[in-house]
């Protein structure tokens, strides 16, 4: 049978285990710990001096005056009002200015009372009062041990109990102390740090808060992170180069440790930072490389005082654009797209992040493809540079609707041409992509048609520049945020090829190289960026797997999509290229089409267009770009024979 009295005793201790005791308990309780503190100064001093000089009324005297100076200095000081559990450094303070207080409060009182004469203060000063330093150094000391006891009972008997999770700081200055200190305060888990990691060899060897501070390759390495239970990372150096980061991100994930690190301290939140601001590494920070110098001096210069119409502005490109753009002073940017509800929101976001340039800024729902609504917009506003960032780019959508590509991406890009031939535009940049090199599906061939119409209109009133580059992290659409949603739903991960690679760069990055560009090029120009090394797509779903912390996540290989190629590509077989002032930056050398074919094949693929034959259309698009070869799709049999079966590698 169960013992009512042990039933009784851990339901009540269920019940209060969470409530706060009163200041006026913790006030009552310290009154009687400075009564042990007197009895036992008392009879050691009867036990010294066999009691020969104790008197009642003297012990009377002197228990009553040291009771209410010490009410007095508890009151004051509120050394009782602290939270036990939570008790600190402060709550410390708070006891020993108590006790050292009333002490000399009552040495003072006792001196001016003229308790002994005044010729024997040099030889028994000490003497005298030494029972009031025994009585209040006792008493600090009991009240110390009673709130670190009371705190330790109640975080190894009453606290709920929490995750523990051990970890490792990369970071021993400043950044990695603060973090520290912010791990030790979170109520949701028990963090336990077992190292501090740095590459200063000053510090190597030492000890930041009782935890020792060693070398990389001491601490990420299997014997000691499986010695020692490490879980988890925390990169707290918010200065650190990325390709360092990405080195130490790469090496704990090998390990299997969840990597996280802290933000600069410009996004402290009002300025402190706390153990849930500690954020998860990214796969974007994986793929990031080192920020890009640019001096803007070009883009200044190009775009201040100036109309510029951005198209697509509402995309993670247009969008983008838009925003570095109102740095540079310009007269006006008009944003323009068909998309609604993203409008929406770039217009919220705009007008709340440059409230003081409300009429720098306008926002127009259009589509590219409607001659007379973009003629309207140009007759309005006169931009001076226009940023042609609209365009279809979904490679499946895209091989289900030529039609549609056609339409928007090479006519619609007609339409703003030829619209800024007509209305003095000074300078046309397009955005194009690397799937218009040696294309394999209708929207890189669409795209290499539009760069191919602009080249050829390029004129000294009117300058004409291309830019290409490959994908952009975290674009709409783009694989990341598709595999961030599949990681939600517990996979699988889904690859097209496991050999599948891409090119990446940053959306800042690709923005602001565009408008460099922009401003270099004389007209008829395709510039090519530099993406740096290609990722295998498989690779990035497995270092998203292991940055979730989650195990068991497929990674499910689905096969190639109709016109999608294994090898993106940034030239095409017989360009070249040749360096500009920016290294980032190359000139491609590219075949420049007669201005009168241009017309022709156009005018041809128009009028094949209104039959909405997607053959047709399909095969005209063919002629045009002789090197557009279809891979993995229905439009390989207009391909010349033993050419449509090949994967278009292009390695």
């Amino acid at each position: 049978m169960e013992n009512p009295i042990k039933r009784y005793t851990f339901n009540l201790v269920k019940k209060y285990r969470h409530s706060t005791v009163s200041q006026w308990v913790i006030f009552l309780f310290d009154v009687l710990l400075f009564l042990i503190a007197f009895t036992v100064t008392v009879l050691f001093h009867y036990v010294a001096n066999r009691g020969d000089d104790i008197t009642i009324n003297a012990l009377m005297i002197k228990f009553v005056l040291a009771l209410i100076l010490t009410l007095l200095a508890f009151l004051l000081s509120g050394s009782y009002r602290g939270i036990i559990r939570h008790a600190g450094m402060s709550d410390i303070w708070r006891v020993l200015l108590a006790c050292i207080g009333v002490a000399v409060f009552y040495i003072i009182v006792n001196f001016l009372n003229n308790q002994f004469e005044p010729q024997t203060v040099p030889a028994q000063w000490l003497l005298a009062y030494r029972e009031i330093f025994m009585v209040y150094s006792l008493l600090a000391v009991l009240m110390i041990l009673e709130r670190l006891t009371l705190q330790r009972i109640y975080n190894d008997y009453f606290r709920r109990r929490r995750p523990e999770v051990n970890v490792v700081i990369y970071g021993a200055g400043a950044a990695g102390i603060i973090a520290y200190n912010a791990l030790q305060q979170d109520v949701h888990t028990e963090y336990r740090v077992v190292a501090y990691i740095d590459d200063d060899m000053s510090k190597v060897n030492q000890a930041l808060n009782g935890v020792p501070v060693m070398r990389v390759r001491n601490v990420l390495e299997p014997k000691f992170v499986k010695q020692k239970n490490v879980s988890q990372l925390i990169i707290a150096i918010p200065t650190i180069r990325t390709m360092h980061k990405q080195a130490i991100t790469n090496r704990a994930l090998d390990l299997g440790l969840t990597v996280k690190a802290t933000p600069h301290v410009s996004m402290w939140l009002n300025g402190s930072f706390s153990a849930n601001q500690i954020e998860d590494i990214k796969i974007e920070d994986l793929l990031e490389r080192e920020p890009i110098k640019m001096d803007n001096v070009n883009i200044v210069r190009e775009v201040v005082d100036k109309v510029v119409l951005v198209t697509g502005a509402a995309g993670s490109i247009g969008s983008e654009i838009c925003r570095q753009l109102m740095r540079y002073q310009p007269a006006k940017v008009v944003m323009l797209d068909q998309a609604e509800s993203p409008m929406y929101d770039l217009q919220f976001e705009m007008r709340n992040t440059y409230n003081s340039q409300l009429d720098r800024m306008a926002f127009v729902i259009a589509n590219v493809k409607d001659r007379a609504r973009m003629e309207e917009v140009f007759e309005e506003y006169h931009p001076q540079l226009v940023y042609h960032a609209a365009a279809y780019k979904h490679v499946p959508f895209m091989e289900e609707n030529p039609y549609e590509a056609v339409y928007i991406n090479v006519f619609g890009t007609r339409n703003l041409a030829d619209l800024s031939i007509q209305y003095g535009v000074q300078k046309f940049v397009m955005i194009s992509t690397d799937k218009a090199v040696n294309p394999t599906n209708v929207m890189g061939a669409t795209k290499r048609m539009a760069e191919i119409y602009i080249q050829s209109r390029s004129t000294e009133q009117t300058r004409f520049v291309t830019t290409r580059f490959g994908n952009v992290l975290g674009s709409n659409g783009s694989v990341i945020p598709l595999f961030k949603k599949q990681l939600a739903a517990g996979g699988p991960l889904t690859v097209t090829h496991k050999d599948i690679i891409r090119f990446f760069m940053t959306i800042p990055e690709a923005c602001n190289l565009v408008l460099e560009a922009g401003a270099m090029g004389e007209g008829g120009d395709i510039f090519v960026f530099d993406m740096g090394k290609p990722v295998k797509i498989y690779d990035m779903a497995r270092k998203m797997i292991q940055l979730s912390g989650r195990s068991g996540i497929e990674i499910k290989e689905i096969g190639l999509r109709p016109g999608e190629k294994l090898y993106e590509e940034l030239l095409a077989t017989k360009e070249n290229t040749i360096p500009t002032y920016h290294p980032k930056i190359m000139h491609a050398q590219v075949r420049r089409y007669p201005v009168d074919e241009v017309n022709r094949e156009y005018s041809e693929l128009w009028d094949i267009l209104e039959t909405m034959d997607d053959m047709k259309i399909v095969a005209k698009m063919k002629s045009i770009v002789p090197e557009f070869r279809s891979n993995n799709s229905v439009y390989c049999q207009l391909d010349a024979p033993n050419t449509s079966a090949q994967p278009a590698s292009n390695q």
